[in-house]
Formats: C-alpha cells, sequence, structure tokens
C-alpha cells in the first residue's frame, strides 16, 4: 500500500509488530461507514465519478454483509483494517476501489473510525448503566423504611435506611451518566478531511460527510484532529470514575454478605461456592467487579503515557491508544453488565439491619439533641449523652431500655417524651431536611431518578 519512497517491505517479525487488525477489525462495521459516506462526498462534489461512487458503496455494503454473516474473514496479513477493506474493494471491483482513499489519510480515517466506535460504546455502556440505577432505585423503593445503621470511619454512626443507603449509589451513577453524555457531545465532532495533517487541495465538504455519520460537527483543526486523543482519555477516566463506584458498592456487598454482617443474600446465581469447605457462598462477582477496577485503572494510566510526550500531528505510539480503551469499554460492560441483576435478586436481611442498629447506640446524638431542644447547650448535652452510653455499655442495655430514673441523675430534663424521641423509628422520620433520610425523602430522591431514567 506504501509502496514507493520504500519497497513496501518489512521483516516478517517487524511486520507482525507493527500489524493492529488483530485488534482494530472490531471496528470493521464504523470503517465501512466511514468509508461509504466519504465516498457519497467525493462523487457529490464531483471528486471522482458519481458512478465510481457508487460502486464503491455497492462494495463495500457487499465486504458489509459478508464479514457480519462470516462469509468473509479478516485477512491478518493486512497491516489494519482500512487496508483490508481497501483490498477487498479493489479486488471486488477493480480500480475503481482505488479511488476511495482521494482526500484522506489513515490518520483521520483511524481517528473517525474511533469516534464512530467509542460513541456507539459509550450509548451502550450508558444503557446499562441505567438499567444498574434502575434496579438499585426499585430495591430502594422496596426497602425505603427499612433502618439499618448508617457508618463513618466503619463506625456505627446514624440510624438510615436501607433504601436511603442504595440511593446514594443511585445518584453517584446518575452523575456516572451525566459525566458520559458530557464526553459523547465532545467526541461527536468528525475528524473525515483533515487528511495526514494539513487538511487537502480537493474541494471537499466536511460539513456532508460529517451529517451523513450523525455527527455535531467537525473537528476545526487539522493538526487536532488526527492527533487528539483526548475522547479515548475521557472516556476511559469517566469509565474509572464508574469502576470506582462499583468497587465501594462491591466492598459494601462483600462486607454486607458476610456472617458478621448478614445484611443481605445475594442470590446463588451470583456467587460461588468452595471446592473444600461446604459452608462457603462467596460472593465473587461483586470482588471481581472491585478487582477489575484496578485494570480499568491501568487502561486510563496507559492512555495518558502513551499521549504525555507525543509531538503533533499523527504518531504510531497512537496505535496503542485502541486496546487500552477497548479493554476499558469491555470490562465496564460485563461489570455494569451482571451488577444490575446481582443486584435485584438480592435478598435484604431487615431483621438483622435493624438489630445492627438497636446495638450500636447510633441514637445518640437524638439523645442529646433531645436536651438541646430542652434549653441545654449542645457541649453539655454531648457530655451527658456520652456518659449515659457509657453506663449502658457497662449495664449490658441500650438507650431504649435505661430507665428514665437512671436519666434524671444526669438531667432533670429528661422526662417520659424521651423514649419517643430516640426510638430509631423516630430519628430516621426527623431526618426529613432535603436529601435526607426520612421515607418521604427517600421517595423525593426515587421520583427524581425515575424521572430522570424517563
Amino acid at each position: 500500500m506504501w509502496a514507493g519512497r520504500t519497497a513496501g517491505k518489512t521483516d516478517r517479525l517487524a511486520d507482525d509488530f507493527n500489524s493492529s487488525i488483530r485488534f482494530d477489525s472490531r471496528m470493521y462495521s464504523q470503517d465501512i461507514t466511514g468509508s461509504m459516506a466519504h465516498a457519497a462526498m467525493l462523487g457529490a462534489k464531483g471528486i471522482i465519478p458519481r458512478a465510481a461512487a457508487g460502486h464503491i458503496i455497492d462494495g463495500l455494503q457487499g465486504i458489509m454483509d459478508d464479514l457480519s454473516s462470516g462469509a468473509l474473514e479478516f485477512d491478518t496479513g493486512c497491516e489494519d483494517i482500512h487496508m483490508f477493506v481497501e483490498q477487498e474493494l479493489t479486488t471486488r471491483i477493480g480500480d475503481e476501489g482505488k479511488m476511495l482513499h482521494t482526500a484522506r489519510s489513515r490518520n483521520d480515517q483511524v481517528a473517525l473510525d474511533l469516534r464512530l466506535y467509542l460513541r456507539e460504546e459509550t450509548a451502550e455502556i450508558t444503557k446499562l448503566l441505567k438499567a444498574l440505577i434502575a434496579a438499585l432505585t426499585e430495591k430502594a423503593e422496596e426497602n425505603k423504611s427499612v433502618i439499618m445503621p448508617g457508618y463513618t470511619h466503619l463506625q456505627r454512626a446514624q440510624p438510615v435506611t436501607f433504601g436511603h443507603y442504595l440511593m446514594a449509589y443511585a445518584m453517584m451513577f446518575l452523575r456516572d451518566s451525566g459525566r458520559l453524555a458530557d464526553g459523547a457531545e465532545r467526541m461527536n465532532q468528525s475528524p473525515i478531511g483533515c487528511c495526514a495533517l494539513a487538511g487537502t487541495t480537493y474541494d471537499t465538504d466536511r460539513y456532508m460527510e460529517a451529517g451523513e455519520l450523525g455527527f455535531g460537527g467537525i473537528t476545526l483543526n487539522s493538526l487536532d484532529g488526527v492527533s487528539d486523543r483526548d475522547f479515548c482519555i475521557e472516556l476511559a477516566a469517566d469509565m474509572s470514575v464508574i469502576m470506582m463506584h462499583l468497587s465501594r458498592l462491591s466492598e459494601e456487598l462483600i462486607l454486607w454478605q458476610s456472617w458478621e454482617f448478614k445484611f443481605i443474600e445475594l442470590s446463588d446465581e451470583y456467587t460461588t461456592g468452595s471446592s473444600i469447605m461446604p459452608q462457603k457462598k462467596n460472593p465473587d462477582m461483586a470482588e471481581l467487579t472491585r478487582g477489575k477496577t484496578g485494570r480499568v485503572y491501568g487502561d486510563l494510566m496507559a492512555l495518558l503515557t502513551v499521549m504525555k510526550g507525543l509531538p503533533l500531528a499523527y504518531n504510531k505510539d497512537m496505535q496503542e491508544d485502541k486496546e487500552a480503551v477497548f479493554d476499558a469499554c469491555d470490562t465496564v460492560k460485563m461489570c455494569l453488565g451482571v451488577f444490575a441483576p446481582m443486584i435485584s435478586a438480592m435478598t435484604v436481611r431487615a431483621d438483622n439491619m435493624l438489630h445492627a442498629a438497636q446495638t450500636g447506640f447510633i441514637n445518640a446524638t437524638d439523645l442529646a439533641d433531645y436536651l438541646v431542644k430542652k434549653g441545654l447547650p449542645f457541649r453539655s448535652a454531648y457530655k451527658f449523652s456520652g456518659q449515659i452510653v457509657a453506663e449502658c455499655i457497662e449495664k449490658g442495655l441500650v438507650l431504649e431500655t435505661l430507665p428514665l430514673a437512671e436519666y434524671k441523675k444526669y438531667s432533670p430534663l429528661f422526662e417520659n417524651d424521651l423514649y419517643d424521641e430516640i426510638s430509631l423509628k423516630a430519628c430516621v422520620e426527623k431526618r426529613s431536611s432535603a436529601g435526607g433520610t426520612s421515607v418521604k425523602s427517600v421517595e423525593e430522591q426515587i421520583k427524581f431518578v425515575k424521572e430522570y431514567l424517563k
């Protein structure tokens, strides 16, 4: 394909080292679609005969159909998907196939293919992400009044509902969806027509070609158009954040599934056993997701490192962008694909959650607030509450079972209404501020997310 300045022959090992068709062949649909739009533009502008453009488009459609059906296999002797398609086209329709590469370069062609491919991947990841958000929201609605301990420093802190807890993750994934949408908008600019780096002398219509391919516009600088991989890096960064959120949720599920918590039980479909210990039920899908997070982080770091020292415009280093971003996309889709049904099939152990909440003194803040409402300064109320908790621990009691007479030893402000104020249900329902854990607040969060998903 490049015989002229050189003989066009490379050493076999060098050829294998240089080749990318083993991984960029997955972009065959985007490559052919882009070439069909390019041929249509060339014909419309009179750069090549309209009849030739029609023959090229028909030939490309035949290649697409045969690759999709399996009737045609990739020739791994070709350097990349672009050369394979052009070679196959020329074999099928003759010299007219050689007109296709007029007014473009493999530099803008690969940038186009990658944008088209990642645009579709972004849409698929967003779809999977919304399925997970929907699963979390549905499970939250089922458990909007189930009381559990909320934690700071992994220590029981204040009572919350399990529905509120799950909606926290729904909100995280909601922002992830927004990040993907923002990145997709920046990605949706067509680079085709930038050619090798400086544009072309042909009277092309880049806007026509961009419109045919569903782009929102064109890259406005040809050097930038062929050498930009920001969109790959941004997508990998967005996917890394998704994986970080999945990993945090995985960690919670792993803890909650354990006998030490037993807040939930994951379905048998999403756990495995042990080859030697028959009692085991291992949360392997959550653990694998937690582990694969590092893999996606690595893909992001690979992309950043490849691009950090490259002068303009295209450099062969940039061939390393594809395997990293492809792997990240594949990994995220795999994790999201298993996570949504795993959440839906999860059994919630509300009794264990409530027991943990009752024995954790997580209504101690409400005890202090009770005294503050009676006129005691908060710091004094805080001290009394801490002393009362210590007494309960010593006597094997909880705040709800400590007799009123004991409370009055600390302050005469304590009355019988105390027990209503420090009940876990009351503690939860009183937190009705926007975004709080009350049932009404959780219902508002659920409503918001459902509207977004529509």
